[in-house]
């Protein structure tokens, strides 16, 4: 059964900015069409990423962050979706 995992965007350049490490949570794991999806994601398809990621960065209770409107900035959300990728990947 998926289980809710913290991650933490501790890069150098996002501590800078909001003076912190930023968490989130996401799922251990994920059905295989998600995981295939951002897999094969790419630079090209980034409102596709986007897509994806809007139901995989999470609070702590397990909400989407990103509902109604709201977006990361940028740079979160490159590090977010680094940080999912690499949690699906071990």
């Amino acid at each position: 059964k998926p289980k809710l995992v913290k991650l933490t965007v501790d890069d150098q350049d996002i501590v800078e900015k909001y003076g912190e490490p930023l968490d989130f949570y996401t799922w251990d794991r994920q059905p295989m069409d998600v995981f295939l999806n951002i897999a094969k994601g790419g630079v090209e398809d980034v409102g596709a990423i986007v897509n994806v990621m809007k139901d995989l960065i999470m609070d702590e209770e397990g909400t989407p962050v990103m509902k109604d409107g709201m977006v990361l900035p940028g740079p979160v959300l490159i590090a977010c979706v680094n940080k999912i990728t690499v949690s699906l990947g071990k």
